[in-house]
Formats: structure tokens, sequence, C-alpha cells
């Protein structure tokens, strides 16, 4: 099992740029894909970002304005947010892929218009 905590979300106007940190409790190989979900009020999680020992990916919507960086000898995955609008405002949560298939308990992003 696998522990994930994140932080760096908060409130932020359009246009800011917020940085999040995701820190796991034990060692996670790098091909073990790590990334970022979000969540918006009444609607579904998706993904915005994960990265693997096979490539990076990044939701359509993000893709110039997101940067998805990780520090495998600190067991970390951070989230690099540029030019944030009201639409980016949600719950980004941590996720760590198979086999551990652990998630974070999320942390909120506001951004102000």
């Amino acid at each position: 099992q696998v522990r994930l905590v994140e932080s760096g979300g908060g409130l932020v106007q359009a246009g800011g740029s917020l940085r999040l940190s995701c820190a796991a409790s034990r060692s996670i190989v790098s091909i073990t894909p790590m990334g970022w979900y979000r969540q918006a009020p009444g609607k579904l999680r998706e993904l915005v970002a994960i990265t693997s020992g096979r490539g990076t990916n990044y939701a359509d919507t993000v893709k110039g304005r997101f940067t998805i960086s990780r520090d495998n000898a600190q067991n970390t995955v951070y989230l690099q947010m540029n030019s944030l609008t009201p639409e980016d405002t949600a719950v980004y949560y941590c996720y760590v892929g198979s086999p551990l298939n652990a998630w974070g308990r999320g942390t909120q992003v506001t951004v102000s218009s």
C-alpha cells in the first residue's frame, strides 16, 4: 500500500499560477504511472496529466499551460499550473497507477475571475 499526500492548492486569480505536489509514502518505481486527476462540482473525475517510464500525457484542455514532473528520488510528482482559468477550478487528486492503484485525498484549486 501507499499513502499519497497532496499540497499546494489554494485560491488564485485568473491568469495566475499554482504548483501542486504529491508525496508518496514509499518508493515508486519510475515505470509506474503517477499523475493528477481533477473533479469539478457536478462533473466526473478527469485526467489532467500523467507520467510514467513510457511517457507523459496531458488533457487537451491543459496542454501548453500545465507541466507535470516527477522526482523519483523523493517519490514526488508535481503539477505546475500556469495561465489558470476559472474552468480549472476543481479538487485535484494525485494518482499512482498499477499495481498500487492509489489515490490521494485531493487538494482544492479555486480560480477566481
